[in-house]
């Protein structure tokens, strides 16, 4: 019988479901994690619905999962920097992409690219990786993340992509003291952000948002104001007054309200969004005059996964996360998609146990 138990799915039209496997042995250079909770990412939704496609197309079976909090249950031999017992995590990133990579600064922009947690190629074994809704990972300790005591595991968890993929271009962009910054979006990635560039010690941060209902939450987390983008006054006094925009919306969206707010030299800059822009979503003409810059960032490096879990725990930064048995994940996906979800679903991978016996091997 297979020792470890998932939920996962043979194909996009199934619901994820209970499924035993087994990992792979521990190597030298790696850390075996017994993992106790599990954040759930909307990619999570599009990898298992296979709604990506291109590069990403979904490998099957698709076991998802990459915002990974736990404790290491075993280390390999040549393992230095874990021991047993330590609290730990793994985002999105397992294993280069090439060998050759080895030491480099942005382990997620290499050619070939580096591994996914799930739904990429083991080099190891040939075989589909597999995600965080499962007991247990098997991963190269140069992907282990070391999570501060100051932080709960269940609210770790979503730093480990929602909070480095709004890091890393707050990093890049040099966001902080001098700027006034704009978060557009404010869901799972949105409301981290908003806290992130706020504890970075930016002049003004302005939550952009299409339900003002928010407006209150959204200041309690440190916004300085709240500007409904469905209010054409409220953009207009706005307007040419924004010096960088994150945007987490993770659907195409029309940018050109957006792009009003920015000052000359400003820029916008989206996350979590894969997918082209809607017809006629940018007029160059008004990012010309002002000379805005539009760009995009992917995730975030290892040392960047590592930077936003310690700024986290010295600022007191934590998600509002809602922990939920596995069982539910499959309602927690249909409310993702609906938009109707304020903070972040975290599953309690404890419960996967009472599924053992119904499990299935699923074909690949």
């Amino acid at each position: 019988m297979a020792s470890n138990i998932g939920y996962a799915t043979p194909d996009k039209n199934t619901p994820l479901a209970p499924y035993t496997f087994d990992r792979r042995e521990v190597a030298a250079e790696d850390v075996r994690i017994d993992i106790a909770y599990c954040g759930v990412c909307h990619s999570d939704v599009h990898q298992a619905r296979d709604e990506f496609g291109g590069a990403l197309a979904t490998l099957w079976p698709c076991l998802p999962g990459h915002e990974i909090a736990g404790t290491v249950a075993e280390v390999g031999a040549d393992v230095t920097a874990f021991a047993v017992g330590d609290r730990v995590g793994v985002g999105c990133l397992v294993y280069w992409g090439d060998e050759s990579q080895r030491g480099v600064s942005e382990e997620q922009y290499q050619n070939p690219p580096a591994i996914f947690t799930y739904n990429g190629k083991d080099p190891a074994t040939g075989e589909v990786t597999l995600g965080g809704y499962s007991d247990e990972i098997v991963v190269n300790q140069h992907f282990v993340l070391r999570i501060p005591d100051a932080i709960p595991l269940e609210q770790a968890a979503p730093l480990l992509c929602a909070g480095v993929t709004t890091w890393s271009p707050l990093e890049h962009w040099n966001v902080g003291a001098g700027s006034t910054v704009a978060i557009a979006g404010l869901g799972g990635l949105g409301h981290l952000a908003l806290q992130l560039a706020k504890a970075r010690g930016a002049d003004r941060v302005i939550a952009l948002t299409t339900t003002p209902d928010k407006a209150d939450d959204l200041r309690e987390l440190g916004a300085d104001d709240v500007v409904d983008m469905n209010d054409d006054d409220a953009v207009q006094a706005h307007a040419a007054s924004i010096d960088f925009v994150l945007s987490t919306i993770p659907t195409p969206f029309d940018m050109r309200p957006y792009l009003s707010l920015i000052r000359h030299d400003g820029a916008l800059v989206t996350v979590g969004m894969l997918e082209p822009i809607h017809e006629a979503g940018i007029d160059f003409g008004a990012v010309s005059m002002s000379r805005i810059t539009i760009g995009g960032s992917l995730i975030g490096s290892i040392a960047e996964t590592q930077q936003v879990l310690d700024f986290a725990a010295e600022h007191g930064i934590r998600p509002e996360v809602k922990v939920i048995p596995v069982q539910q994940v499959n309602e927690a996906f249909d409310e993702m998609v609906a938009n109707a979800v304020r903070f972040r679903y975290v599953i309690d991978n404890s419960t996967l146990e009472q599924d053992r016996e119904r499990a299935e091997t699923l074909p690949a």
